[in-house]
């Protein structure tokens, strides 16, 4: 009788520490104005190194979103999260694709994360999959969805997010030190290249010659394009003219109106 009340009793107190790990939610509220000096996954990070014997320390620069170069803020949610401005934290169709495709893989991954929650795992939590730790991630994300701005999520997330090796956070430190200029100046080809590294910033480089980056960013500026956050060069504008002039036989005058006309190239 005694050794069943005392295992009730272990599973009330462990039951009631699980409740209180999924649902004790932090301040938020502190980051409308506050800015996080350090997150988890920086401390993460350090005691990674430590245990390595790595003499890395964190480099970050925290910048306003008014000044971060609007063709980047796009680039990275067209590469992280499409429906940012439209979802209230989930993209509920990402995480069924995600679901499915680990079904198939025989693996749980449990991917289709969006910047809100990439943002709740950096802030608060660990880079683990368990299943916990994703329900304490959804908990959060839901309250932050409440209490802070889309530009305020958005602009937390560009600054503290891993951008490479050896302690690389944040945009503005990104940005220096791959192109040794500031955020607010980058290129739409810079731009779209630096977004394409997220999803595994340590493994790739944006300045390198990876297949996988180069075809990620031209999938990236392709979509600006087709949006017309990106209008291409004059050069490229008179090179798809030429394409266009070899399928459709034209005159060679009306072609040169054409090409150079005000219209074509703003």
């Amino acid at each position: 009788m005694k050794l069943r009340r005392l295992i009730l009793l272990l599973i009330l107190i462990l039951s009631g520490g699980l409740i209180l790990y999924l649902f004790l939610v932090p301040d938020v509220s502190r980051l409308k104005k506050e800015n996080p000096k350090k997150t988890s996954f920086m401390e993460y990070r350090e005691k990674e190194w430590n245990k390595e014997g790595k003499n890395y320390r964190i480099r970050q620069k925290w910048v306003p979103l008014s000044q971060i170069s609007p063709y980047l803020i796009k680039a990275v949610l067209i590469a992280e999260d499409d429906k940012f401005w439209s979802h209230e934290g989930f993209d509920y169709e990402a995480i069924q694709k995600a679901i499915e495709k680990d079904i198939k893989a025989k693996k749980i991954k449990l991917g289709g994360s969006t910047i809100s929650q990439q943002l709740v795992k950096n802030l608060y939590l660990s880079p683990s999959k368990n299943p916990m730790r994703k329900i304490r991630e959804a908990v959060i994300t839901l309250r932050m969805e409440k209490v802070l701005t889309k530009k305020r999520i958005l602009e937390l997330y560009l600054n503290v997010v891993e951008w490479g090796d050896k302690g690389i956070f944040g945009i503005e430190t990104a940005s220096q030190y791959y192109y040794g200029k500031s955020a607010s100046v980058l290129t739409p080809d810079e731009s779209v290249r630096l977004a394409a590294i997220l999803p595994n910033p340590r493994k790739y480089n944006p300045v390198g010659n990876s297949k996988y980056v180069t075809n990620r960013a031209n999938l990236i500026y392709s979509i600006m394009v087709k949006r017309g956050i990106v209008v291409p060069e004059y050069d490229e504008i008179i090179e798809e003219r030429k394409d266009d002039a070899l399928r459709e036989p034209m005159r060679p005058e009306n072609y040169l109106e054409k090409s150079i006309s005000p219209k074509n190239v703003l």
